[in-house]
């Protein structure tokens, strides 16, 4: 084991779907939020799709209440666009980190696919804090035609098709104010490695082709962050007829990034600013020097089902070799975790409002 460990600063995930309320048979606050530090992520932002959407003042309450006592990270929230609830976004915005518009997926009322509506939702968003949109293919451009009427603040998330880089590349050449993640999955695997996951690589975007992933590699530059999309599903889930969407990844990102600056693939300059700095400023996030992590670049391992904090117990990575491994992780001065075991107690974590 070597003695000098690379200190890193805390790392920011804002696309995490922690699964309460509602479906805490895959993950909860605490579980999640173990998960987090396990995997060097000091802060974390929660998606609203819950079986319960977060899409109402009163949903978005009882969730941070929920959290407060569970969490052991810091955690924020963003609010889910509908048709038709945009009357409450003055009485949230101070309350979130953002507002997530789903558009081609079905996810219930979160959908938002009619032209009035997405006017409607860019209309009357502040724009004091960023729009996230879940938006695939030729509605990436639909989105950016919005952007450039409305020109407010707006991040695609789980960008996956060389199109869609190249629009947004070309979008943020003529000044928009526009920034973009990639994830892990569409990063480290193709569609070929669904046939052998099978219901265990089903995710939404899919996987794509080796050209796609390519093109993703190439345009790092254009790419502002690295968010895991970590969205847990239970084992008998994904062995079902029907598995549903997503897979984990809070646990995975930071080592298989590591192991792409081992291989020379991405700098570890570039590899702070994609998993913190541009994270921190993209959601208006406080820095600080005593929240940090300390990683031993010189172990590697083998990523193991059975060593992961995250309720679900699976990774589609699972037997790949990672370089570096996160031996402590400190939260505003306090050791939180160390060598696998999670110090911190149910409820310590911050709720960023």
């Amino acid at each position: 084991m070597s003695k000098e460990l690379l200190r890193l600063p805390g790392l920011v995930d804002p696309h995490v779907h922690l699964r309460e309320p509602g479906a805490t048979q895959k993950e909860d606050f605490y579980t999640g939020t173990c998960a987090a530090l396990a995997g060097g992520y000091t802060t974390v932002i929660d998606m609203p799709n819950n079986p319960e959407p977060t899409t109402t003042t009163e949903a978005l309450r009882e969730k941070i209440r929920s959290a407060s006592a569970k969490t052991v990270c810091d955690v924020g929230f963003y609010f889910g666009a509908t048709e038709t609830n945009f009357p409450e976004y003055p009485m949230v915005e101070n309350e979130v980190k953002g507002l997530k518009i789903y558009l081609d997926s079905t996810h219930g009322s979160l959908l938002v696919d009619t032209l009035q509506g997405l006017v409607n939702t860019f209309q009357y968003w502040s724009g004091q804090k960023p729009i996230l949109v879940h938006a695939e293919d030729l509605s990436v451009a639909k989105v950016i035609g919005l952007v450039a009427i409305f020109r407010k603040p707006t991040h695609f998330c789980h960008i996956s098709l060389e199109s869609e880089i190249e629009l947004i590349k070309k979008a943020k050449e003529q000044g928009l104010p526009i920034t973009c993640e990639v994830t892990p999955h569409h990063l480290f695997l193709t569609e070929e490695d669904e046939k052998v996951l099978k219901g265990f690589g089903r995710m939404k975007p899919p996987l794509r082709s080796g050209s796609d992933v390519d093109a993703l590699w190439k345009n790092l530059a254009v790419v502002d962050i690295i968010a895991s999309d970590h969205a847990p599903h239970t084992i008998e889930e994904k062995q079902s007829d029907n598995p549903p969407f997503g897979v984990p990844g809070l646990e995975t990102t930071l080592p298989l990034l590591l192991t792409a600056v081992a291989e020379n693939r991405l700098t570890l300059e570039k590899l702070i600013e994609l998993i913190s700095t541009n994270p921190q400023r993209i959601f208006r996030l406080k820095s600080s020097e005593s929240t940090f992590i300390e990683v031993d670049l010189a172990e590697s391992c083998l990523l193991d089902n059975k060593n992961l904090k995250t309720k679900c117990g699976w990774t589609p990575f699972e037997g790949k070799r990672v370089s570096g491994r996160i031996r402590r992780v400190f939260l505003g001065g306090r050791k939180v975790f160390e060598d696998g075991v999670v110090l911190a107690s149910p409820g310590s974590g911050k709720i960023l409002l």
